[in-house]
């Protein structure tokens, strides 16, 4: 355990949360892979197994939970499944929300080729439900928000085009609509609750620019 900290609060070090035989908490640095480099250097820090459970997008960061066993991967499979997993998000919006607070529901369809999604107005095949709640926190420089964001369902890319399709491109991401200079999407994983052993576990954590 102590080598663990230690070596999570080297620089070059992934930032571990929290550590124990069955899973470890973590923030993704943007720019790695959640599912093939993350878990590598997580290995290298550890000496141990690493199991991924869940995935965020490369130009994103955040909280992630990542399995130490395979009995644990396949535990946090069953809360996903039964939507257990809560996971909350911070993001910068270009322009205002509908609402102070409220919810978003769309059909999505994903173009593969392109890695890119796009709401639809009818249900066929590919096409699948997508739902959030969310709060504005507060301005963000001139026309623009930060905003929390609860996902009610994990759909890929399913927070950038929804406020996309409403107006508010995130900032940094020019796959939506974006035109301005940054080079990521103003989006990360701020929260994840599950429960574990007959207990709720939290974790949260927050980019410079939503402090």
């Amino acid at each position: 355990m102590s080598d663990v900290r230690k070596a999570a609060g080297n620089d070059a070090a992934v930032r571990i949360l929290e550590i124990g035989p069955d899973w470890l908490v973590c923030v993704k640095p943007v720019g790695v892979d959640s599912e093939t480099g993350l878990p590598e250097r997580l290995r290298g820090q550890t000496g141990g197994p690493v199991w991924p459970v869940h995935r965020l997008d490369l130009n994103v960061g955040g909280v992630m939970v990542y399995a130490r066993s395979a009995r644990a991967a396949a535990a946090f499979s069953r809360l996903i499944q039964a939507g257990e997993m809560i996971k909350e998000y911070v993001l910068i919006c270009h322009g205002k929300p509908p609402a102070a607070e409220g919810r978003m529901e769309d059909l999505l369809w994903k173009d593969v080729r392109r890695n890119k999604v796009f709401v639809v107005d009818r249900e066929r095949a590919g096409v699948r439900k997508a739902s959030l709640r969310y709060r504005v926190i507060r301005e963000a420089g001139e026309d623009a928000a930060l905003v929390r964001v609860r996902l009610e369902t994990g759909r890929s890319h399913q927070i950038r085009v929804q406020f996309a399709s409403r107006g508010c491109p995130l900032r940094g991401d020019h796959k939506y609509g974006a035109r301005d200079p940054e080079k990521a999407p103003a989006l990360f994983s701020c929260a994840l609750r599950f429960p574990w052993n007959g207990e709720t576990r939290q974790f949260e954590a927050l980019p410079e620019w939503a402090e």
